[in-house]
């Protein structure tokens, strides 16, 4: 590695993110790098159903001012990947699933962000609540299924634009042979 951190310090913090500005030597010399640092590692579901539909969730994103179409998702607080995994699938789709397996790993925004993620396949699903109380309280709009040709039509038409969606969804297409 080129950088070498020489001090750094907390500039904010909440309890989902920290972050902090360091100074550096790197590649062109010494700087000021600031990081936002994940609290906790986030996790992916790519939910896909008997008919090979994909389960996709539409929410308002403050960030970006927009509604935003994604996989289900969200924090581990502290938790296991996997039943952090099976939680959110549960609380944002009142979905369960009977096998779950783990697609990998990503890094979001690795240019100016430390946000570790991990993406699961979830199958054999089986509806087990009405998740609408906590689907309003996650800011989710609406719960979809479509094949999952057409999930990723949505991302070649535009439509799809979250990056940790689109990469948990490659990481899924590659995984059941539909992109080589």
């Amino acid at each position: 590695m080129t950088w070498k951190t020489l001090a750094s310090r907390t500039v904010y913090e909440n309890r989902w993110i920290r972050v902090h500005e360091d100074d550096v030597e790197g590649p062109d010399g010494p700087g000021v790098y600031g990081v936002v640092e994940l609290r906790h590692p986030a996790v992916f579901v790519v939910a896909l159903d008997d008919e090979d539909r994909v389960c996709l969730v539409t929410l308002d994103r403050y960030a970006t001012g927009s509604a935003s179409i994604e996989v289900p998702a969200g924090g581990t607080d502290g938790e296991d990947p996997l039943a952090a995994a099976q939680r959110e699938l549960l609380e944002e789709t009142g979905f369960e699933a009977a096998e779950w397996e783990l697609l990998g790993g990503m890094h979001a925004l690795n240019g100016v962000a430390n946000a570790p993620e991990h993406v699961f396949l979830a199958r054999g699903l089986t509806p087990v609540a009405d998740a609408s109380s906590t689907q309003r309280e996650e800011g989710i709009d609406s719960v979809q299924w479509m094949p999952f040709p057409d999930a990723v039509g949505l991302i070649r038409g535009g439509s799809l634009t979250d990056g940790e969606s689109i990469a948990a969804l490659a990481l899924a297409g590659i995984r059941l042979g539909r992109f080589r």
